[in-house]
């Protein structure tokens, strides 16, 4: 009994055409030597069967290259947390490069809206095929993304989102279960009447909603478990370690009961070295696996560090982009980094 083969692809197309693949190839390039007859032809079966065609045999067959843009903040003076995502974006970028596909860099000062307009705005203008996003002033990336979107842009963020705005997909923590996981890790650790004050640590605290979310989550754990510790919240505008060493102290002589502190983002190590200066036992939960917060953790100074996968965010940006325009895969509207707990005795094998 002789098997029937099934054609599909181009192979299909040819055949219901009646022409040779050659033909249909060149309809699907949209190159010259057909008959405007034997385009519309063609195309119509096109239509007809839902052809997708294989983008990444398109573009080595054309040689032509796709840019990626990545718009995320530069490395600063108080925290090298970024250069974890840089690195992933960059391995991924090495992985890729052999499809025509070249990312192109443009970062932003955490403490500069300006900078973050003027570095979005050399984004656009580099026509890209694919954006990473790493949102930080909610005003000024939404009026980004509503021209992204404008533009059909496939679009992705990492470490924080952007809520009720179109994306392919948004890849780091989830916010506000990590702030129920730092308020559980603070209740470890001190008595039932004990004061806890969350550090927001921000130039821009009103559009570092991911900050926010984390205080909300922290808060809200205390409240379902039905504990009855006081905190307070401490926002810390300028992020100078002076300034912030004078809002901290200044902070405990108003609130001589609080036993431990919740830093909300990478910039513990700051409050760490100001403990330790002024001899304060206070327990300490932040965030970041970076040397500086390492450092202290080794020293005792910080209990726990909640680590979200940064480098591995970068990485599976780049890759969700990749396989969105070659059509291999499309990424859940979500992808939330494990959240993992660091302490001295288990940061050794930790591979962030």
């Amino acid at each position: 009994m002789i098997k029937k083969v099934e054609l599909t692809g181009v192979k299909e197309i040819a055949r219901r055409a009646n022409v040779s693949i050659g033909t249909v190839d060149r309809v699907i390039h949209n190159r010259k030597g057909v008959s405007d007859a034997t385009r519309q032809k063609i195309n119509l079966i096109i239509e007809e069967i839902n052809y997708q065609p294989n983008k990444m045999a398109s573009l080595l067959a054309t040689k032509r290259n796709l840019n990626f843009a990545i718009l995320i903040p530069k490395v600063s003076a108080e925290t090298d947390y970024w250069t974890y995502p840089l690195n992933g974006i960059e391995q991924a970028g090495e992985e890729v490069k052999q499809f025509g596909i070249i990312i192109q860099y443009f970062f932003y000062d955490l403490d500069s809206r300006g900078s973050f307009n003027e570095a979005a705005e050399e984004l656009l203008n580099c026509n890209p095929q694919a954006i990473l996003l790493a949102p930080s002033f909610i005003e000024e990336s939404t009026a980004v993304v509503k021209r992204i979107n404008e533009l059909n842009i496939p679009l992705v963020f990492i470490n924080s989102d952007l809520p009720k705005q179109p994306s392919l997909t948004y890849i780091g923590p989830e916010l506000y279960q990590s702030g129920r996981l730092a308020a559980q890790l603070t209740s470890l650790s001190i008595a039932h009447e004990d004061e806890i004050m969350i550090i927001n640590i921000s130039t821009d605290l009103e559009n570092d909603h991911h900050l926010v979310r984390k205080e909300q989550g922290f808060r809200a754990y205390f409240n379902d478990s039905k504990l009855a510790n006081p905190i307070t919240t401490l926002n810390i505008y300028d992020t100078h370690i002076g300034s912030v060493e004078k809002s901290v102290l200044e902070a405990l002589q108003q609130n001589p009961n609080v036993q431990a502190f919740f830093v909300t983002n990478s910039r513990v190590n700051i409050v760490a070295k100001i403990l330790k200066k002024h001899n304060k036992t206070h327990s300490l939960v932040g965030y970041d696996f970076l040397k500086s917060n390492i450092n202290y953790l080794i020293d005792g100074q910080i209990n726990f560090l909640i680590c979200q996968r940064p480098k591995e965010q970068g990485y599976l940006a780049i890759m969700a982009l990749y396989k969105h325009l070659f059509n291999i895969n499309e990424p859940e509207k979500a992808i939330y980094m494990p959240i993992d707990i660091i302490t001295k005795e288990n940061y050794r094998f930790y591979n962030s």
